[in-house]
């Protein structure tokens, strides 16, 4: 049954704003995007009005939720500071879902800090995030074949793709299909390779453009992480955006992540940028689990000749310096990179070559760093 923004909007009309007016006239939705059963917007208000707000923002998704043919009701809260406002308490900043955007993640002494919302996943013993301070590094690919190797040692992995603004899992998986919900309303995760992955991606098409303010990111991030029936799994792998933004300060803030994985390229420009998304981990005391080098040399297939297109030995001078683990360098190879444009990675498609025994060994590192984690769930 396909669904009609008019009849989002039959629906919001019955929700009362806080002052009694019927939503869809209070000035405060942001454009309804509706696309294959699946509703995204925003409710947009002052910050120092949020707290009153927050109940119709559940009203508002339970409303939606009901419409014959919803399969997915997305909706943030935005609470914004007008400017010359006063600085609200810090219970007005937070969004719907408990989670506070970034300009307000240091809460005023005596306040309860943000961390104190990280509540675990229900079966899913750890969760680490695959991380790097500027795009273009192979982070994806990277997190896809860290999850296979992960799962070649024989563990039960997840994986969760976090780039909101640029997803791209259902690329390097190939899957194009829609998940599906559950006796209990929540997404199941499409299996494929031995994983449970879950990405925006499958829920938008791929020429859409995620035009999302903070908020909105953040609320696509909770609803990833806790509406979707993730089961039983030894560890969930989130592939996170570039940068060191509201959807590292989310997922921080929401689910106690047992470890980070940093992935550089060995210039020094991308290097300073994962300083960055390091230095970022820990001053929200995520642990470093350590740092991967990637597109680490060029080997030429006709006479085996090695190149270092981009300096080589960067990252792993780097985790030296910093004191966190260096994980391994991954070779810059025309096989990772046309697996991964064909939708079959290179763990999956060459499990006996070279490259997959290089994400093998760095699954290792990180396996043995999680023992503990594992072992106690």
């Amino acid at each position: 049954m396909r669904v009609t923004q008019q009849q989002v909007l039959d629906a919001l009309s019955r929700v009362a704003s806080p002052r009694g007016a019927p939503l869809t006239n209070a000035n405060v939705l942001s454009a309804i995007s509706v696309t294959d059963g699946k509703v995204f917007f925003s409710i947009n208000v002052d910050a120092a009005e949020a707290r009153a707000w927050e109940s119709v923002r559940a009203q508002a998704e339970a409303a939606v939720r009901a419409i014959p043919g919803v399969s997915t009701a997305m909706i943030a809260l935005t609470a914004e500071r007008k400017p010359g406002a006063p600085q609200a308490a810090p219970a007005a900043h937070r969004h719907a879902h408990g989670v506070q955007p970034a300009s307000a993640h240091r809460p005023p002494q005596g306040a309860a800090s943000p961390m104190s919302k990280q509540a675990e996943i229900p079966g899913v013993a750890a969760v680490i995030a695959v991380a790097s301070g500027k795009g273009g590094v192979g982070k994806s690919t990277t997190a896809l074949n860290l999850a296979l190797g992960l799962r070649d040692l024989g563990l039960r992995v997840g994986l969760l793709d976090a780039d909101i603004y640029g997803p791209s899992v259902p690329r390097l998986t190939g899957i194009n299909e829609k998940p599906q919900l559950n006796d209990d309303r929540k997404m199941i995760p499409i299996k494929r390779f031995g994983l449970s992955i879950m990405s925006i991606g499958f829920l938008v098409e791929e020429d859409t453009a995620m035009i999302w303010r903070g908020p909105m990111v953040m609320s696509a991030i909770t609803q990833m992480l806790r509406d979707v029936a993730w089961g039983t799994l030894d560890i969930l792998v989130v592939d996170m955006p570039p940068g060191t933004g509201d959807a590292q300060l989310t997922l921080a803030q929401n689910v106690p992540l047992k470890g980070a994985v940093i992935i550089s390229t060995p210039q020094d420009l991308s290097l300073i940028d994962a300083r960055r998304g390091l230095a970022m981990f820990k001053k929200v005391n995520v642990p470093v689990l350590g740092i991967v080098e990637n597109m680490s040399y060029f080997q030429c297939p006709e006479c085996g000749t090695r190149s270092d297109i981009f300096g080589h030995g960067g990252a792993r001078h780097e985790a030296e310096r910093l004191g966190v683990p260096f994980l391994g360098e991954i070779p810059l190879h025309m096989s990772i990179r046309t697996t991964s444009d064909e939708g079959n990675p290179v763990v999956a498609s060459e499990p006996d070559g070279p490259h997959a025994a290089v994400y093998r060994a760095i699954g290792t590192k990180v396996r043995d760093q999680l023992q503990g984690a594992i072992a106690a769930a």
